[in-house]
């Protein structure tokens, strides 16, 4: 019967050997039997070292410490030496993400590890030995398996573990464990462990500066003879409050008491601007209770200036604040927020291009704002240099910016492309292109069209043009674009020469200086900026003959006899006679000029 049944052959292709042992699984051989009572000491002795590895592991994980706002796990042996952190009591335990690597942390920790999973994967192997041999049909390992999942999956972060499903696997992306706080610190007092002698400080949680209050209120530099206007800077919780015409700072008792100032913050200091520029306030609070309650918190510094003043003439316009405004914000790179104290609607509109290009955010209006701003850090005032100049200077300019940085910046917010003017003879049958500024008030040019037709015979094409004709900011970017379409800009003595710094690096300035020792304000207003901005300058001085004042004075008037006497009695005596002047050149006598800029061309 046992023969018959050895030759009958099986009705399925799984083989004699797989139903052989299905029928009598019951039935072991003797040497067989021998090897499974060999088997399960192994793997009951493999059991018990992996448990206890286990176990040696979990007591040092216990001591770790969590840190900072990423669960990162410190163990407290390899910090304790330089934080001598005190035990404390027990702690519940927490469910925490683990997600840094333990193992950089500790190479000694790594190879203990590294070690448990040799272990465990030697007695997974020995049971499955045991399952395939059809005596084990339990899952041993299971817990610890699960332990060493969780305590070791950050690393070896893109490994598999197989000791239950596929689909347990799958759904265990992201795997939660309980880590042990035994050390942990009470609550609210987690920044005091730290792992060496710096300290640990929890992202969310990032210190505010310390409160600082610094001014530069040097009245005047040497060779500067106006009084070099206030700036203040506040570093700390600083709460702007435009109602109130405010900028308050909050300065703990311990870090000294800040005197209460009143500045105000336009970029030039004389007694006529008293009644034209806004104060502001500059204080200090003890607490944050004191100080005005915050309702706009902001993540960039602020500037507060003034556009009060002498606003509204282009050459203040841009000395008193542009200049000032880019020496100020400009290393900010836009992410700035701008305070207009005195703020007047078409002076913004007009120069938008600039403001736009300082700062990425809307300019607030100081004057009827409603709201508290909160910031790290405010400059109130801005920093200035002298009329039309940026000199190097280690606090004022610390980027070291020059007018021609200034400029290129004026064509880039302007989209002027010249950058360099033409050179004579360079193009067959090109000409030079001359702008000269009309004015219609003062300092007219009298004789303009006859000095324009000799400009034309000498060879150069010539635009006369009125500046700040046009409102708004098109009608700045309109003048500004024939400026820089031109090689020469010619004027009498004003504020329209301001534009030559839309002239192309290179290019060359004529100023006709009026009669009445005009020398030094056509030099430090004009003539040193032209050289700063790296363009050609050409001084014409005109003769008493030429000026309006010999029909309007005898010869032995002060303004013949002794001008500088008329500089003496201050600048409205200045403004009432020299700078009301006309002027009609001598054309014999001005054509050299125009032939020295001829050559300055050639170069």
């Amino acid at each position: 019967m046992k023969a018959a049944a050895r030759e009958r052959k099986p009705r399925h292709s799984n083989g004699r050997a797989a139903a052989a042992a299905a029928k009598n699984l019951s039935k072991v051989e003797p040497g067989r039997h021998l090897a499974v009572v060999r088997l399960f000491p192994a793997c009951l002795l493999a059991l018990l070292i992996c448990l206890c590895v286990v176990k040696f592991f979990s007591s040092l994980s216990s001591q770790s410490q969590r840190i900072g706002t990423r669960s990162r796990m410190v163990s407290s042996w390899e910090g304790s030496a330089s934080t001598n952190v005190p035990r404390i009591p027990v702690a519940p335990l927490i469910m925490g993400r683990v997600d840094e690597d333990i193992s950089t942390r500790s190479p000694e920790l790594g190879v203990v590890i590294v070690f448990v999973l040799a272990v465990s994967r030697v007695v997974t192997f020995l049971v499955e030995t045991c399952k395939g041999l059809g005596f084990c049909h339990w899952k041993p390992l299971s817990y610890p398996m699960l332990i060493l999942k969780g305590k070791q999956g950050s690393v070896f972060k893109n490994e598999n573990f197989k000791n239950g499903t596929d689909s347990e696997n799958k759904s265990r992306s992201e795997r939660q464990v309980a880590i042990s706080t035994e050390n942990d610190p009470p609550p609210g007092k987690e920044e005091s462990l730290t792992k060496s002698p710096q300290t640990a400080v929890s992202e969310s949680e990032v210190p505010k500066p310390k409160s600082k209050i610094s001014c530069d209120d040097k009245s005047k530099d040497e060779g500067f003879p106006y009084a070099r206007p206030i700036v203040c800077h506040l570093s700390g919780d600083v709460r702007v409050s435009p109602a109130t015409s405010s900028v308050t700072l909050t300065m703990p008792l311990q870090q000294g008491e800040a005197a209460a100032r009143r500045i105000r913050p336009y970029a030039r200091r004389d007694d006529f601007l008293l009644p034209l520029v806004r104060e502001v306030a500059i204080t200090s609070a003890a607490s944050e209770g004191d100080a005005p309650s915050c309702n706009v918190s902001h993540g960039v510094p602020a500037v507060i200036f003034s556009i009060g003043g002498y606003t509204g003439n282009f050459f203040h316009d841009m000395a008193d604040v542009l200049v000032p405004l880019y020496l100020t914000t400009f290393h900010f790179k836009g992410k700035v927020q701008l305070f207009v104290a005195n703020y007047k609607q078409w002076w913004i509109q007009k120069y938008k291009p600039v403001l736009r290009r300082l700062s990425h955010r809307a300019v607030v209006d100081f004057d009827s704002d409603g709201d508290v701003h909160c910031f790290d850090h405010v400059i109130v005032g801005l920093v200035r240099d002298r009329d039309l100049i940026l000199g190097q200077h280690p606090t004022r300019n610390p980027k070291g910016y020059t007018m021609v940085d200034f400029t290129r910046f004026l064509r880039h917010a302007y989209g002027l492309r010249r950058d360099k003017p033409m050179v004579l003879g360079e193009t067959s049958g090109k000409k030079p292109r001359m702008l000269i500024i009309s004015r219609r008030r003062t300092r007219k040019l009298l004789n303009l069209r006859q000095v324009a037709a000799m400009a034309r015979e000498l060879g150069f094409e010539v635009v006369v043009s009125e500046a700040g004709v046009g409102g708004g900011s098109g009608g700045v970017k309109r003048f500004a674009s024939a400026v820089n379409s031109c090689d020469v800009l010619v004027g009498v003595h004003g504020a329209g020469l301001t534009n030559q710094a839309f002239l192309p690096r290179g290019g060359v300035v004529v100023q006709i200086v009026p009669w009445g020792r005009m020398e030094w304000m056509a030099t430090n207003f004009y003539g040193a900026p032209a050289a700063a901005m790296e363009l050609r300058y050409v001084e014409y001085h005109v003769a008493a003959e030429e000026s309006s004042l010999a029909r309007r004075y005898p010869r032995e008037h002060a303004v013949f006899r002794d001008p500088m006497a008329i500089h003496g009695q201050g600048w409205k005596a200045l403004a009432d006679i020299v700078m009301t002047q006309d002027v009609k050149l001598n054309l014999r006598r001005f054509r050299p000029t125009l032939l020295r800029v001829l050559d300055l061309l050639q170069d």
